[in-house]
This record gives C-alpha cells, structure tokens and sequence, in this order.
C-alpha cells in the first residue's frame, strides 16, 4: 500500500522525527478546546448574568458580566475592529510559526494563545453590528483586577508557558553549544 499524503517537512524533537502535521495537532486541539470552552462560559455568561445578576464565587471573585469594546483593561475602546484584524494576523502567525515549535511545551503554549484570541475574535466578528464591532464578553471579576474570561486567561497562560519553553530550552541549547 503507497502512502497518498503530501510530503511534509520534519521538525525534529528529542533525537525524533515529528511531521508538522503531527507537531501542528497539539496545538490546533488545545485551542479548539479553548475555544469551546470559553465560547460556552460566554454563553453561560450571557444567559445567566445579562440582568445584571452577580454571583459571588470567592473571595473577591465573582461573575459579573461586562462588554469589552477596547483591548486589555478596557483601553481603546472604539478601534476594535483595528484590535481584530491585529488579533487575526497574531493568530495566522502563530499557526505559521508551528513549523519551527520543536517541544510540546512550545505548542501547548502556541494553542492556548491562539485558541483565547480564536475566542476574542469571534466575540467581535459576531456580537456587534458591523465587522469586528461586536463587544467581547468578559465576566471573571475579582474586583481589584480588570474583568476578563476565559480566552484571556488562556492568553495570559499561554505567554507564560511560552517564557517558560523559552528559557528552558535556550538554556537546553546554550548548555548543548559550549564544548
């Protein structure tokens, strides 16, 4: 039997060959997850919280459901669709820059980045009046801290575990290079 599929170039992980195909599917299903996981909190949000309930979880912490316009902390409020077409070219390259993410590290972190602004993205193309108008919707609020969800959660998380691959594996190299 003859193997149809394309050939596809190799990044190698730990003395193996890793096709991108197989590299790319850990991160394209950490942010499918993510953003089905944060599309249906939105949707929880949106039906439990839109007459203006507050649930107190903890602490300070409770749902409280706000529409983001702007970007982080609520700043540029107005140029949203500038932030979505932003969010849309951070999220094409990240999918181009799964070719060279050579640990699993590295793609957990790349999917869960593309996975929260998938989310965010999504919010603006269809919760508003117009293309990239629509309002993300945030309701984890600690009170003391910007309301958020959980694509931005995901985010955040993915950027620190992106530090983290950063380092560890510079310093892997780094350690590898000196003779």
């Amino acid at each position: 039997m003859t193997d149809a599929s394309p050939v596809v170039p190799h990044t190698k992980h730990s003395g193996s060959t890793v096709t991108l195909v197989k590299a790319s599917r850990m991160s394209l299903l950490v942010a499918a997850i993510i953003v089905l996981f944060d599309q249906m909190s939105k949707a929880w949000a949106l039906r439990d919280l839109a007459d203006g309930r507050i649930i107190d979880v903890i602490w300070t912490m409770q749902f409280n459901l706000t529409y983001n316009r702007g970007m982080a902390f609520s700043r540029g409020t107005g140029i949203g669709p500038i932030i979505g077409v932003i969010g849309l070219v951070v999220v094409v390259l990240l999918l181009l820059s799964l070719r060279r993410a050579d640990n699993a590290l590295t793609r957990v972190a790349t999917g869960l980045i593309i996975g929260g602004a998938v989310g965010n993205i999504l919010d603006r193309l269809f919760r508003g009046s117009g293309w990239m108008r629509g309002a993300v919707i945030d309701f984890i609020d600690f009170q003391w801290w910007p309301v958020f969800n959980v694509a931005d959660m995901a985010i955040m998380i993915g950027a620190a575990t992106m530090m983290v691959a950063m380092i560890k594996y510079n310093s892997q190299i780094n350690r590898t290079d000196v003779h």
